[in-house]
């Protein structure tokens, strides 16, 4: 018998959905999305417990109309705790492993893993035809990355670089504070609408529409 996780179902749209679980003591999230008509699927984050995500992709197959394949391991960015079953989960599943540029060193350098799609600003992974735009936001790691999943609202996986009540660790460096805020106000805020949903790499939703009016302060405080 496989682990059993608890799974919550995030979106369920006519081409995909979105599942999520949590694992490992720093209450990191995972996410998958799953294309109905091919089964294939995109992870976000394998951070840790590759029994736990094996579950998750099983609870994600369920959702498609043939036998589902993950193909692409998306890692929001190198640092430890999202990166702990990344390399077991692409040997089980032959998943690509795609990671910001500025972070691909790091992920060699502590996991040993050579990824094999290096993500810039503007990319795109797709999953069966839907296109998860990847938004560089750089301040919580030189080469931290969100991606914005279309639709009406579009879904937005934020990493460690935006959260409920503010952007994410800078180390207390007012430098890469700028860069962040700079980067989630330009980037994120000042492009998608209120309703767009956020999902970060550790813990609950929000959204932009409850977020923005806390900017000022957010600037203000430095972190």
């Amino acid at each position: 018998m496989g682990v059993t996780v608890a799974t919550e179902l995030l979106a369920d749209r006519p081409d995909f959905t979105v599942r999520r679980c949590f694992v490992s003591t720093m209450n990191n999230a995972v996410y998958l999305v799953t294309a109905r008509q091919s089964g294939e699927q995109l992870l976000i984050d394998a951070a840790a417990d590759a029994a736990s995500i094996s579950s998750l992709l099983r609870h994600g197959e369920k959702d498609a109309d043939r036998e589902a394949r993950l193909a692409t391991i998306v890692t929001t960015h190198a640092h430890w705790d999202h990166t702990r079953a990344t390399a077991e989960v692409a040997r089980q599943t032959g998943a690509q492993v795609a990671i910001g540029r500025a972070d691909a060193a790091q992920l060699a350098a502590e996991r040993g893993i050579d990824a094999e799609v290096l993500l810039d600003h503007g990319d795109r992974v797709r999953v069966d035809g839907v296109a998860l735009e990847v938004i560089a936001l750089r301040g919580h790691t030189p080469g931290s990355v969100a991606l914005a999943l279309p639709g009406e609202p579009t879904l937005l996986f934020t990493g460690d670089s935006l959260f409920p009540g503010g952007v994410g660790n800078t180390g207390d460096d007012p430098v890469r504070f700028e860069q962040l805020f700079t980067d989630v106000t330009t980037r994120i805020f000042d492009r998608f609408s209120d309703i767009t949903r956020v999902f970060p790499g550790h813990g609950e939703p929000t959204t932009l529409g409850s977020e923005r009016p806390a900017l000022p302060d957010w600037r203000d405080r430095g972190w």
